[in-house]
Order: structure tokens, then C-alpha cells, then sequence
């Protein structure tokens, strides 16, 4: 049994293989999983019902594992950001944010440095972060 916040064998897995400048897709119950995602992408699908698992909680446990060193969110076509992006950026206050309207962001998802998408029961719209994976310093 793993013992920690993050206890997914698949995600840990996949994370575990990704690497610096990795992508780690966290998608709204919305989102095109299948159509706009890396298709070589690991897939893990988390939305067990509307509302569980939110995007906040995957991106908790997430954070948990890796080091980030940016995030893409995705905003309305008008440019505005949706409340759940003041959640995102409290969770990652010292990570640089980027923000695309949706086909722009999609297009960002489907790329070749993506590794996990991962699905969930997230409820509110434009709930999707795309993060990457920072690096680890060295113990000294």
C-alpha cells in the first residue's frame, strides 16, 4: 500500500516517466478528452461522478508530487477568467500563468510534450490547467 497524498499507481506511474518541460493535462467534465488531448498521452479518467473528483483536489494531489514551473488556463473567448482560476492561481501562487481562449488551448494540449491527461468530475466550466513539470534541484 503507498502511503502519501498521492497514492493513483497509473498517474504516479506516468509521472514518474515525464520529465522536464512534461505536460500534465487536468480537464472539467467538459472537456474533449478524446479529441483534444496528446493522442500518445496516458489517459487516466477520474470522473467517477458530477462533482468527484474536482479539479482542485487532482491538482492538490498533483502538486503533491512534482515540481511546477508554469500553468495554462483556459478563458472565455471574451478573455475573461473564470472563478475557479483565483482557486488555481492560490494553490500555485509562486507559478507562472498563461491564459489561451479554448481552441488555442486545445491546440496546447494536444502537444507532443503532453504525457497524462487526466479527466474529472469538475462541474464548473473552463475548469482545465495545463501544468509543467519544473525541476528538481539538487539536495545541496
Amino acid at each position: 500500500m503507498l502511503k502519501g497524498k498521492l497514492i493513483h499507481p497509473h498517474i504516479l506511474q506516468v509521472l514518474g516517466e515525464s520529465g522536464h518541460g512534461s505536460g500534465i493535462l487536468i480537464a472539467d467534465g467538459n472537456y474533449p478528452f478524446v479529441t483534444r488531448g496528446n493522442p500518445a498521452a496516458a489517459r487516466v479518467y477520474l470522473n467517477f461522478m458530477p462533482g468527484v473528483l474536482t479539479a482542485t483536489q487532482v491538482l492538490d494531489g498533483i502538486m503533491s508530487i512534482i515540481p511546477i514551473e508554469a500553468a495554462h488556463v483556459m478563458v472565455r473567448d471574451d478573455h475573461t477568467a473564470p472563478p475557479i482560476h483565483d482557486e488555481f492561481k492560490a494553490m500555485l501562487p509562486t507559478v507562472e500563468f498563461h491564459q489561451h481562449t479554448r481552441f488555442p488551448f486545445y491546440d496546447l494540449a494536444r502537444g507532443s510534450d503532453i504525457s497524462l491527461v487526466i479527466a474529472t468530475g469538475e462541474q464548473r466550466v473552463y475548469a482545465n490547467i495545463l501544468l509543467t513539470i519544473g525541476v528538481v534541484p539538487p539536495a545541496n
